[in-house]
């Protein structure tokens, strides 16, 4: 660990060796390249990121209001929607072969 006399906790480094994957160490190589900064400091800057990652807060589910969208037409049963559908598509082309005639 290489302490300054000056230095807060932040301000400590320590070296280490790490095993990282050769897809890994690839991406990290040309990310350094890219923004032409030392390949230590995207590594730094990467781990940074993934760790705060893991402090923002959980997202909250979706939730949707229900809204009253009338009542239902009398005789009617929403019980069983796909008759209710079946129903109203023959209706429909029932309607558009008489328009034909």
């Amino acid at each position: 660990m290489v302490k300054h006399h000056d230095a807060n906790i932040e301000d400590i480094t320590m070296r280490t060796t790490l095993t990282i994957e050769d897809q890994l160490l690839a991406a990290l190589k040309d990310a350094a390249h890219q923004s032409g900064k030392p390949f230590k400091q995207v590594v730094n800057e990467v781990m940074r990121k993934g760790l705060l990652a893991n402090d923002r807060p959980a997202v909250r589910p979706y939730r949707m209001k229900p809204a009253s969208m009338g009542s239902v037409g009398a005789g009617l049963n929403l019980d069983k929607a796909l008759e209710l559908a079946d129903a109203l598509e023959h209706a429909a082309v029932m309607m558009e072969l008489e328009a034909r005639k």
